[in-house]
């Protein structure tokens, strides 16, 4: 029996792509569809009606969304380990630069996150907290949880070998697929595969959400909480590990100081490429990587 065809759909801003060893029936589909939108409902920055939404306006306390603790309390051990580059209340700094709900992409500067964020937010008794106005974005790590919990929608099924993929962030179930890492420079190339089973791999581009400032020079996603600018230093990171999540967490910490410790002690194997062209990895990564050893920082 041949294999059913792929299924495609866009969500949260991106791309998906779901790979099953067998049909998914309508209710499954209707499951994945319900649980993606509940969890943009409560996190996205985009839409109005999100949980995210409510509190930015005025701050105030709701109800925390279920993935508030796990998520929040991974990305307080990214901002630890990053010296406070990664900080959750960066969606304002997001804003300004253009990434902002109307997709303006129309520079106003750059706004540094507020540093005092673990005393403006918090999660704890089963509420999400803000003291005061301030936008929280969970894109360090969100979409890398949401794969997580469509894969073990789809898990719990007889769905067979399962692959999922938002945008680049994937989890492979079942038999072991072979994934190209994209060149930052030329998405015609790869620099290197990847073979992953029974895990998750995730991938962070700065020519990925890219667009020109009042100045001309180039702005992207991927930002320096301190001072609101991006980071010109790193290009793009690559991250295996057994939950998406986790993956995604290390992808972002990737592009600071402080990145490699962290996706040591998480168990994270790692590939990073800086914007001069050299490719670092994790000791014991296990990448086939398309490098010259006279051009390779580890």
């Amino acid at each position: 029996m041949p294999a059913p065809a792929p299924w495609r759909f866009d969500a949260i801003g991106t791309s998906w792509e779901i790979v099953t060893e067998r049909e998914l029936p309508a209710p499954v589909r209707d499951e994945v569809t319900a649980r993606i939108d509940a969890f943009d409902r409560a996190w996205s920055r985009f839409r109005p009606d999100s949980v995210v939404s409510a509190l930015a306006h005025g701050g105030g306390s709701m109800p925390a969304p279920p993935d508030a603790a796990a998520m929040l309390e991974a990305l307080a051990a990214v901002s630890d380990a990053t010296g406070g580059a990664v900080n959750p209340l960066v969606g304002a700094s997001l804003d300004a630069l253009g990434y902002d709900a109307g997709y303006s992409l129309r520079d106003r500067g750059p706004v540094a996150a507020p540093g005092d964020w673990r005393e403006r937010l918090s999660w704890q008794n089963g509420r999400l907290a803000l003291a005061g106005p301030a936008t929280i974005d969970v894109g360090a790590l969100g979409k890398g949880r949401l794969v997580d919990l469509v894969l073990d929608t789809l898990a719990r099924t007889e769905a067979g070998d399962i692959t999922v993929d938002a945008g680049g962030d994937l989890a492979v179930r079942g038999r072991p697929q072979r994934i190209g890492l994209e060149h930052p420079f030329d998405p015609r190339r790869a620099i290197g595969v990847w073979e992953v089973t029974d895990a998750a791999l995730c991938a962070s581009a700065i020519n990925r959400r890219a667009w020109p400032s009042a100045t001309g020079a180039t702005l992207h996603h991927v930002l320096d909480a301190r001072t609101g600018q991006p980071v010109r230093t790193i290009a793009a990171t690559w991250t295996v590990a057994p939950e998406a999540m986790t993956a995604d967490a290390a992808a972002t910490a990737l592009f600071f100081d402080g990145g490699p410790r962290l996706a040591h002690d998480w168990g994270v194997e790692w590939v990073r490429m800086t914007t001069d062209g050299r490719v670092e990895w994790s000791p014991g990564c296990r990448a086939d990587l398309f490098v010259r050893t006279d051009s390779v920082g580890r």
